[in-house]
């Protein structure tokens, strides 16, 4: 880097024949975003200034933030913006601090939103071959329009390689970790109740599912005594008062009621019989009250029982008397998740459509074969159910109500409330429904005898940091108490379980391993489409008889959960590294990207793919509203770019805590807008200032600084090192804030405030001023620097300004100040000293204030001032000799030392001295010389003469 020649330093014009030196600068006080933006967006691609950044990080240390993929579908939204802008910044705030920060984008391309799409515009009948060609189409557009759009937020990366889950090296990628995680025995194929969307027509993962509010029939439900002996055994009687009556269950899925098999209670809960109107009920003896008044019925308690007494007691199917399908009895297993705190303290059991059910069920010995599953997959019985046969479920809901009425089964039927499952995407409700499909198996113990994946993955979460640090027991809890991860799903567009499976056994081919890595090698060279239009017979010959292609593809999040296998050290491996420094997404991939990745890559790896994770929140309006169509408070990042800038997004990311929601509206732009104003003012005001200023000739050592100027740079140097501190934890807003203030208080509101008389009056070429040029020179430099991560147009454009011999700032890192002390302790003795004299200024301001205010004076110059001073202050203050006039910008200032703080003060006098032409101080010379009767001393021999001297300011 050569620190040339800024500009021409042009003067302004002036009026005077004693002109002052304000120098231009090519950098305007308007920045005119939304215009010259585009312009440098353009010229980084023209100039390849990534490929450049690259070339000048080569053989740095590597940083790698792996970028989780949004999907490709949709133009982006404001919290795309979020995520690529937080990534953007600490990528570049990584390269800055000296390491080798790549940053390949990424796009997850498969899935069912693209496959929706091509349904709607081409409709449902297409052949496989012709949804995939127009669903890789599809993709590909969607994929340029939004990297335009992230282009345009000022975001840097590898634009021109990106990763993408449908390019045939990733989805072969894909198909090997399947393979591998297979060998090592994760995966197994079982029946087990799956989040199943009707809509989908297929499985969903965890993070597929959202909660919302949805209203259904509850209903309290008698199952009739089948053992009435036994019964009365269990609660110590000889025998039943009477045979009428049963046990009581309460349900909020009525449709269930046809495929009961079990019912469960908790062997700890004390149970009551208690004789009714309806006959003898059994219930939870804390919930007799409550379901005597709820039922209106009165009833006096018989006996009482344990819970553990009534396992394997039989009682007869609610609907036994309704259809003969039903004549069936429903045992009691015990079950430590049963609660009294709604219902009847006890819960009806239909293993195809609840976890715990179907956990149940199995561990008292139910094979899958005797499993009663009548829901199919679009939501509707199929026809052969007695009494329901081909209704949907959510119509059959009142029919179940009916038809247990008619039985003389019902109890009780009211409209409820409660939060239930819904499909993220159709916003439609979903059930758990027991389906063949295949699993990665949370508990299974792997070949080799090692950990489990929920121990390994628990274990990596333990080793991962955490920003913020709550991410690590929510990840945590997720691990811990997830079910088996449901790897199928039933679609056409994602890469293919590409396994034979026997026709009547169900099994795998004995070479599948062997068969993946064929397979494989064909996805490379053709995609996906190779194993659609593979004749079995070219892999395992006459066996194609006994085998058949299994249909199901991959879950989605295999696909980005795999990234760290397929991208790092797949169709990347040269520019990235496993593992990955970070992660860094929204809130909600706890549930999605983080959960895959750490589960995927503790299978492949033994360790999470990540050193740590970083979280950011959602976007909400200015009232903490989620943003949606209906309430229409979204904001179009497109919208505000080409009205405000790109870099008012950039910069309103940077000042927000992302850890929490971010909050926007107009009023929250506007504030921010007047931040970046002052940004800016003052590197206008640094720029103008260095305008003639060329470093290789004008560069004094800060030996030669005046004392004020090794201040500056020394409280420069504090702030960066403060900055870069917050960088390595990932966190701007604290730098937005420090970085503000510095600029209006430190910089605006005192150095450059006290620097103008000397930059303005002083002889262009004299030592005074090139010291304070050369002070300006290094806070710049390590401003723009600090600026670069998140105000990169600005940075960029006002660089190009100071240092037009270099073609970008991101190919600098953070500034190597001088050493402006002798030693740590003599700069933060410098620091501290201009601390008390900036307090001790402060006091005299607030003195012209008080004056100005009285008609004493008009500006601070017509005023000179006594300062009556103790201690410290006074030491301080006497030290600046003469110069402490500018220091304060009086006209004059004299110390009087006291005995004590109390006695100290300020008095503040009108000088009686004519005011000088030029620099505007009042000074008793003003017209001593002939030949300038309009200037001061100073001014002359700063023009005339050798110059003043100063030591301190």
């Amino acid at each position: 880097m050569s620190d040339k020649k800024a500009s021409s330093g042009k003067p302004q014009k002036s009026e005077s024949k004693y002109p002052v030196n304000l120098l231009d600068t090519p950098f305007p006080m308007r920045g005119d975003l939304p215009r010259r933006e585009p312009q440098w967006v353009k010229e980084w691609e023209e100039k390849q200034i990534y490929e450049k950044i690259r070339a000048a990080s080569k053989g740095r240390k590597k940083f790698i933030l792996h970028d989780g993929p949004p999907y490709a579908n949709g133009d982006i939204h404001l919290g795309h913006a979020v995520n690529k802008i937080l990534k953007d910044m600490i990528v570049k705030a990584r390269n800055l601090a000296g390491y080798d920060a790549v940053y390949v984008p990424g796009w997850d391309c498969h899935g069912m939103p693209i496959e929706i799409q091509i349904e709607k515009q081409f409709g449902k009948s297409l052949p496989a071959q012709e949804v995939m060609k127009k669903a890789r189409e599809y993709a590909s557009g969607q994929i340029e329009t939004q990297k335009v759009g992230f282009k345009r937020l000022g975001v840097l990366g590898d634009w021109n390689n990106p990763y993408k889950t449908m390019n045939f090296a990733n989805e072969a990628g894909e198909i090997r970790a399947l393979a591998k995680i297979i060998e090592k025995g994760y995966v197994f194929r079982g029946l087990k109740p799956v989040n199943w969307c009707f809509d989908c027509g297929s499985a969903l993962a965890e993070a597929e599912v959202e909660y919302k509010d949805k209203t259904d029939p509850t209903i309290d439900v008698l199952f009739p005594f089948a053992q009435p002996a036994e019964t009365a055994a269990a609660f110590g009687l000889a025998a039943l008062p009477r045979e009428e009556g049963g046990i009581v269950i309460w349900t909020t899925t009525p449709w269930t009621i046809p495929s009961n098999q079990a019912l469960n209670v908790h062997p700890e809960i004390t149970y009551a019989l208690v004789d009714t109107q309806r006959g003898l009920l059994i219930l939870a003896e804390e919930r007799v009250e409550a379901c005597m008044k709820d039922f209106g019925l009165e009833g006096t308690v018989v006996a009482k029982t344990l819970g553990e007494k009534l396992a394997n007691l039989r009682f007869h199917h609610p609907l036994a008397s309704a259809h003969p399908g039903y004549k069936r009895t429903s045992p009691i297993y015990l079950g430590d998740y049963v609660t009294t705190d709604t219902g009847t303290g006890i819960v009806h059991s239909a293993p195809a459509y609840g976890v715990e059910d179907f956990v149940s069920c199995k561990a008292h010995g139910m094979a899958d074969s005797d499993i009663i599953s009548p829901v199919m997959g679009d939501g509707r019985y199929v026809e052969s159910l007695p009494l329901f046969g081909g209704l949907s479920i959510w119509d059959a809901n009142l029919k179940v109500v009916e038809a247990l009425d008619t039985a003389g089964t019902l109890l009780r039927s009211e409209k409820y409330l409660h939060s239930y499952m819904h499909c993220w995407r159709h916003k439609t409700p979903i059930i758990y429904r027991a389906t063949s499909q295949w699993f990665a198996g949370m508990d299974v113990t792997p070949k080799d005898g090692g950990k489990t994946l929920r121990e390994t993955a628990l274990e990596g979460i333990e080793a991962t940091a955490f920003y913020p640090s709550w991410g690590k027991q929510r990840l945590y809890s997720m691990i811990a108490n997830r079910p088996d991860w449901t790897l199928s799903r039933q679609r056409q567009w994602g890469v293919p379980m590409a396994f034979f499976v026997h026709k009547e056994t169900g099994e795998l081919h004995p070479r599948t391993l062997e068969l993946l890595e064929e397979v494989a090698k064909r996805v490379e060279v053709s995609g996906i489409e190779a194993w659609q239009t593979l004749d079995p017979r070219e892999l395992i010959g006459d066996d194609a008889n006994l085998y058949e292609k299994n249909r199901d593809t991959l879950d989605v999040w295999f696909d980005s959960g795999t990234t760290h296998w397929h991208v790092l050290r797949g169709s990347h491996k040269d520019e990235l590294q496993f593992p990955a420094d970070l992660y860094l997404e929204g809130s909600d991939q706890h549930r999605g990207w983080f959960h895959s990745s750490l589960l995927t890559a503790s299978m492949l790896d033994g360790r999470p793919p990540y050193n740590a994770l970083l979280t950011h929140g959602f976007t909400v309006d200015g009232e903490g509203r989620k943003m949606s169509k209906s309430l229409g408070n979204g904001v179009d990042p497109h919208e505000v770019a080409n009205r405000l800038g790109a870099e008012i997004i950039r910069l309103w990311i940077a000042s927000t805590d992302y850890s929490g929601e971010l909050a926007i509206s107009e009023e929250i732009l506007k504030r921010v807008t007047e931040g970046y104003r002052r940004i800016r003012n003052t590197l206008r005001f640094l720029l103008s200032n260095l305008s003639d200023f060329d470093f290789e000739k004008h560069a004094l050592p800060p030996a030669e600084w005046l004392e004020i100027d090794r201040y500056a740079v020394a409280l420069t140097h504090t702030l960066q090192n403060d900055v870069l501190s917050h960088y390595d934890r990932y966190e701007f807003h604290p730098v937005v804030a420090k970085l503000q203030t510095f600029c209006s208080e430190d910089l605006g509101g005192f150095y450059l405030d006290v620097l103008k008389d000397r930059l303005y009056t002083s002889a262009p070429d004299s030592k005074a001023r090139r010291a304070a040029q050369t002070a300006l020179h290094h806070i710049t430099h390590s401003l723009l620097r600090i600026l670069a991560p998140f105000l990169s147009f600005t940075a960029e454009e006002a660089w190009k300004v100071f240092q037009p011999n270099s073609e970008t700032i991101f190919t600098e890192t953070f500034h190597a100040f001088p050493d402006v002390a002798a030693s740590v302790v003599e700069a933060g003795e410098l620091i501290a000293k201009w601390t008390l004299l900036r307090e001790v200024r402060g006091n005299v301001t607030k003195a012209l204030e008080d004056a100005r205010v009285a008609n004493q004076i008009g500006s601070s110059l017509q005023a000179e001032v006594r300062i009556l001073a103790s201690g410290a202050r006074y030491d301080a203050l006497v030290s600046l000799g003469d110069d402490l006039k500018f220091v304060l910008i009086t006209s004059a200032a004299e110390v009087v030392k006291v005995e004590s703080e109390a006695k100290e003060g300020v008095e503040v006098v009108t000088s009686k001295y004519l005011k000088c032409e030029r620099c505007w101080h009042y000074r008793d010379d003003v017209g001593a010389h002939a030949e300038h009767p309009g200037l001061c001393g100073r001014c002359v021999t700063n023009l005339f003469g050798e110059g003043e001297q100063r030591s301190a300011a």
